[in-house]
């Protein structure tokens, strides 16, 4: 790598201090709509063990076929250069992977590894980091409490237990500042439908500061992250992402922030809470609910949602989706079916129904959220794209053609927008589009 890659930056934007947020990405230069802000690759990164033989373990590209490594038989690749690319990763893996079996490792562990494993070859700044530096992510390790403490010490013991033979480690104190800024500036790679393909550390997509109305959208291209403006960007202007899901009021939002990433959000959203009434609504009763009614509900909603978390590790689907019908059917006694706890509840019962191969009740799902998501969620949204693809997708396995091309036309609009025009989920999706004329 030459000497000029030290300084080179991102053409259009810079680094700048953001007052009140501490370091952040500013535009040089106007973006429209749609616009490609910059693409980063990622700095390390790990498929997910559920879609191993669906995606290549090292492009993450997804077709039938991939073959197998000879030693593990776990990890799966498009074609030699694939395989060859990914031994140096996959060698500290594959060994452990023979003798422990299937699940055999916490995925930020083995991302963790990866990444200690790459600062030991790499003495240059990567394209991945030409504005921020893996190093200079924050950790926040004073402001951890002792649960997350806990689980940092128990990710080093399972990196110890696994990697041993491979790695040399650095001392604890060291590891335990990785695992906090793995923990903070980490990403989740997501599909078209947002289904989970891996974990990856992308530096200089982490300086983005975070708002609630972002003017920017972070979709993926296999293993390369790429940033597209969904708001006119002007020159001057702070590119913001969002760190979280955008569905839930003021409140839940920022305390989600708070407890991942140790900061209150003050923007504009959060100051006006100009979508929490909708995000709220409550049934058209002949009298009102009381205030305390309603903060009870929502209690009770907070709660079932954190219940139905971990009852999905060790339920049947039978027993999740009765979790869901009598949580619905309990919070209608004072939300709305619009209201943001009833989607959740409801979303969470697609999610059951798709699983158990139920379309005609994930569609009747999927059409009681698909309007109120669309008023709840900004302009071009992941969360309303994969929707209507999931229920474009469900029409047409139904055989009702014209509603599922509908939906996918939607899904498209939102999608080369978020992922480009060019994106192969885009050309994906209008494919199945042409093959129903």
């Amino acid at each position: 790598m030459n000497g000029l890659m030290k300084n080179e930056g991102i053409a259009g934007t810079e680094r700048f201090a953001s007052p009140g947020k501490g370091r952040g990405l500013r535009a040089v230069k106007h973006f429209a709509v749609g616009d490609l802000v910059f693409a980063c690759p990622a700095y390390s990164y790990v498929l997910t063990v559920n879609e191993r033989g669906a995606h290549c373990e090292y492009c993450f590209t997804r077709k039938e076929g991939l073959s197998k490594c000879g030693k593990c038989k776990q990890a799966y690749y498009c074609e030699i250069d694939c395989q060859k690319g990914d031994w140096p990763m996959h060698k500290l893996e594959c060994t452990a992977m023979c003798s422990y079996g299937e699940n055999w490792c916490p995925e930020t562990v083995r991302l963790v590894a990866r990444i200690i494993m790459k600062q030991k070859v790499t003495t240059e700044r990567t394209q991945s980091e030409r504005l921020l530096l893996l190093s200079e992510f924050e950790a926040h390790l004073d402001k951890l409490d002792s649960e997350k403490n806990e689980m940092n010490q128990t990710d080093i013991a399972a990196l110890h237990h696994f990697y041993s033979r491979h790695i040399d480690f650095p001392d604890d104190q060291t590891l335990t500042v990785l695992f906090g800024q793995v923990n903070c500036n980490g990403f989740t790679i997501e599909d078209e439908e947002l289904s989970h393909l891996g974990s990856a550390v992308f530096p200089d997509v982490a300086l983005m500061n975070h708002s609630c109305s972002p003017n920017v959208i972070v979709t993926y291209k296999g293993t390369v992250a790429e940033v597209r403006a969904v708001q006119d960007i002007q020159p001057g202007d702070e590119v913001f992402n969002s760190y979280i899901d955008l569905l839930y009021p003021t409140d839940d939002r920022n305390e989600r922030l708070r407890d991942s990433y140790f900061f209150t959000c003050v923007c504009n959203e959060c100051a006006t809470r100009s979508k929490d009434g909708g995000k709220m609504a409550l049934q058209k009763l002949s009298s009102p609910p009381q205030p305390e009614e309603v903060r009870k509900m929502v209690h009770y909603a907070r709660n079932v949602i954190e219940e139905f978390r971990r009852a999905k590790h060790y339920k049947t689907p039978s027993d999740l989706l009765e979790i869901c019908e009598l949580s619905q059917e309990k919070m209608s006694s004072i939300f709305a079916d619009t209201n943001v706890y009833v989607l959740h509840m409801m979303y969470q019962a697609m999610g059951v129904c798709l699983y158990m191969q139920d379309w005609d009740g994930a569609m009747s799902y999927g059409e009681k959220i698909i309007h109120p998501y669309s008023v709840h969620y900004p302009a071009y949204s992941l969360n309303v794209a994969s929707m209507y693809l999931k229920l474009g997708r469900l029409y047409l396995g139904l055989e009702r053609k014209t509603q599922g091309v509908k939906a996918l036309r939607k899904a498209i609009a939102i999608m080369e927008v978020a992922h480009g025009k060019d994106h192969h989920y885009v050309a994906e999706v209008k494919q199945e589009v042409e093959e129903l004329k």
